[in-house]
């Protein structure tokens, strides 16, 4: 990945987590305090926040409300679940203007016969939260990346590459830097946010396959 190579030093940034109390945003606040990035973990209740951070033991996180995440820190990945994402981003706008957030959210339904994507007015998580955060650069990543894996402290590599979509190219190559310092994490670019809908339903697929096989499958793309 030769042209990847002028990825920048992100190594100072304090990565906020919105949703931190999840699976998802704890699993990715490890990872990001284990690489040595400062990591603010947001929720609705600031203690639930604050017992979460300190579960995960590492010097680097600390738990905060949702306001307090997105204000103190400089790039902000969203992991809420679906039902609430268009409510909480629209009530920190404010918040996280002049931010890039990073949105990892699968608008997915389940029934009996799995997983499946739910149709999105906007085409996306991603493209609903650039329109409710005019004033955010919003990028999409981190949508395939195993809860389960992420919690592992036995996992030292956590194999897979993370699809990044955004429209600006300065804060795609943040996400994919992040995304980099995860040992065996690798970030790739992978189009524009129009073109996040499709990545977001792949989860889907995932879980059916996660299902079917009994593992924490990923994305690998050959090639790079």
């Amino acid at each position: 990945m030769a042209s990847e190579t002028d990825q920048p030093d992100v190594a100072r940034l304090t990565v906020g987590v919105l949703g931190g109390t999840g699976d998802q945003g704890r699993g990715l606040a490890f990872r990001f305090g284990g690489a040595g990035l400062r990591v603010v973990l947001g929720s609705r209740d600031r203690a639930r926040a604050e017992a979460a951070a300190s579960s995960l033991g590492l010097d680097g996180v600390r738990g905060a409300d949702n306001a307090t995440c997105a204000r103190e820190a400089e790039v902000v990945v969203v992991a809420v679940p679906w039902g609430g994402h268009s409510a909480l981003l629209g009530s920190l706008a404010g918040d996280l203007a002049g931010k890039v957030v990073v949105d990892c959210v699968n608008p997915l339904g389940f029934d009996r016969s799995g997983a499946y994507p739910l149709a999105v007015e906007e085409g996306s998580a991603a493209q609903q939260a650039a329109a409710l955060l005019p004033d955010s650069v919003v990028v999409a990543a981190f949508h395939h990346v195993s809860s389960v894996l992420l919690l592992d402290a036995g996992v030292e590599s956590v194999d897979t590459d993370v699809l990044v979509l955004g429209d600006d190219r300065d804060a795609t190559q943040v996400v994919q830097a992040l995304a980099s310092l995860v040992p065996g994490m690798r970030g790739v670019y992978a189009g524009r946010l129009r073109n996040a809908g499709q990545v977001e339903a792949l989860a889907a697929n995932l879980i059916s396959i996660n299902r079917r096989y009994r593992t924490h499958a990923g994305v690998r793309v050959s090639g790079l």
